[in-house]
């Protein structure tokens, strides 16, 4: 169906470049928090029209890199943000940050279509499963970093939904097929409706059985009620002396608040990611407070904590009586972020990371863990960019009962880095068939079901708290099973197929 169909018109070379970055940023409106699906698509439909009219070598290079350089330039426009937040010392760094990280992650693209434009036979095929591939592999190559993955661009509409099946890299993979799928069907020399019926029986089944996996509302009656802090602390005021205590009043105050009309008393209080002021080994008369605050419930927060010259971002669990009952240490750090690799190179030029406590950054801890919550069941604890990872989640130590993510969006500005956060962890939901606890900052903290949908939430900018019954697990997914491997075996035979077909070819 794809073969020797896609032909387009020679461009002029200079137009290919600037042409390439335009379809790469036209892709990214598909991402939160524009969640223009259809442009997202018609942006790659143009992209597989632009590599069928490359030439090979640089020119097929050239182009994926461009398109990549305007998806990942618009799609992480946030990365900008935490260098903002004290721009006299980092500020500089800003262009350079979003420049490198648009460009390097670009070269995934850039290297899958140099290789499909090397199979004369079936290139759109190969496109599809070496850029799937090339999605793939930037999940996980050097530490991974799989956010704005293509298959997000479903993220806003019901075909989301097959991420319980086929989890983020099958999104991205059926994502692809129907693209090639249109462009084949747009580009055909003969007539030929047999791609353009693909494509439309591909996006009827994508919406369809998105809509049949959608799971009604859960009865929420009898559920245990818990409750979330948004401090809205903004970054640059979130550490200053002058500051501190405001906050951490605040969130005190948010915590003995009487419940919501209509809500019972909180089981459980969540506060955000490194809401506690003082390190843990000086935290005694802030736990004290903490405890009283709230009111015999379970009180969950982010801490930084100290060891042997080591430093951690950790969760800590109170339980009602206020004894410190579990700690989790985040695992799954950021790099440049909370530590620096090759931190020894980099402090030559004094460059240390934007989050980091110490010399070299924060320790990571051992893995993911699960926190004892009692009658409210088991939950997943995730601190902030672990909540991109969907194989952090499947590699939990066993089922757990719901999700927890605290973070500290107020890194991310005020546009698109934190609403791309939560449609994230709402995916993460859905890959697991799980509801979502997510206490922000900044915001947004949101109450989210098992099917991914916001329950309540408290928006961006505003200082407050949220009540809510704790939504039940809804169902144990195939993802939840099974994780990336079928997909990762998927994309492995469909590559090997397609250089043994080339080679056969070119024999």
């Amino acid at each position: 169906m794809l073969a020797d169909q896609a032909v387009a018109p020679p461009l002029i070379r200079w137009l290919r470049l600037p042409l390439a970055i335009v379809c790469g940023a036209i892709m990214a409106l598909g991402l939160a928090p524009y969640d223009l699906w259809y442009l997202g698509l018609a942006g790659l439909i143009a992209a597989f029209w632009l590599f069928a009219s490359a030439p090979k070598g640089l020119y097929a290079v050239g182009t994926g890199w461009g398109v990549g350089l305007g998806y990942f330039g618009v799609s992480l426009g946030w990365i900008v943000e935490p260098f903002m937040v004290d721009a006299a010392v980092t500020g500089w760094m800003a262009p350079f940050a979003l420049f490198g990280m648009a460009g390097g992650l670009a070269l995934f693209w850039g290297l899958a279509f140099w290789g499909a434009a090397h199979q004369s036979r079936y290139p759109l095929a190969a496109l599809v499963f070496l850029w799937a591939a090339a999605e793939f592999a930037r999940a996980y190559v050097f530490t991974g970093f799989p956010w704005a993955l293509l298959g997000y661009i479903w993220t806003s509409v019901s075909p989301i939904q097959l991420a319980s099946v086929i989890g983020p890299h099958g999104m991205t993979l059926v994502t692809l097929i129907f693209a090639a799928c249109a462009t084949a069907g747009l580009m055909t020399k003969r007539p030929n409706t047999r791609p353009s019926i693909a494509a439309i029986t591909l996006l009827a089944t994508l919406f369809l059985g998105g809509t049949w996996l959608m799971p009604p509302l859960q009865d929420l009656s009898d559920r245990p009620s818990v409750r979330l802090i948004q401090p809205n602390a903004p970054q640059h005021e979130k550490w200053d002396p002058r500051f501190v205590k405001m906050f951490f009043d605040r969130q005190l105050s948010l915590s003995e608040a009487a419940p919501e009309p209509n809500q019972s008393k909180p089981d459980l209080i969540v506060w955000p990611e490194t809401a506690v002021p003082v390190m843990l080994e000086r935290s005694e008369d802030a736990r004290r407070l903490m405890t009283l605050s709230a009111q015999g419930a379970q009180l969950v927060a982010g801490i930084q904590r100290g060891s042997a010259g080591t430093y951690f971002n950790s969760l800590i669990l109170l339980d009602g009586t206020g004894a410190l009952a579990q700690i989790y240490d985040k695992h799954h750090l950021v790099p440049f972020g909370e530590y620096m690799p090759a931190a020894a190179i980099f402090r030559r030029w004094n460059i240390a990371g934007l989050a980091a406590r110490a010399d070299g950054g924060y320790t990571p801890g051992p893995g993911p863990e699960l926190l004892d919550l009692g009658a409210l069941g088991r939950a997943l604890p995730l601190i902030c960019y672990e909540a991109v990872f969907p194989q952090d989640v499947y590699r939990s130590p066993s089922r757990p009962d719901f999700l927890l993510q605290i973070t500290n969006d107020a890194w991310f500005g005020k546009w698109s880095g934190p609403y791309q956060h939560l449609a994230q962890a709402r995916v993460r939901a859905i890959e697991q068939g799980l509801p979502m606890l997510r206490s922000a900052n900044t915001g947004v903290s949101a109450v989210i079901d098992g099917a991914g949908r916001i329950l309540v939430d408290l928006d961006l900018g505003v200082a407050g708290k949220v009540d809510s019954p704790l939504p039940p697990p809804l169902r144990v997914t195939l993802y939840s099973r099974f994780g990336d491997f079928p997909i990762f075996l998927v994309l492995v035979l469909g590559c090997l197929c397609l250089f043994w077909t080339g080679r056969r070819v070119s024999d």
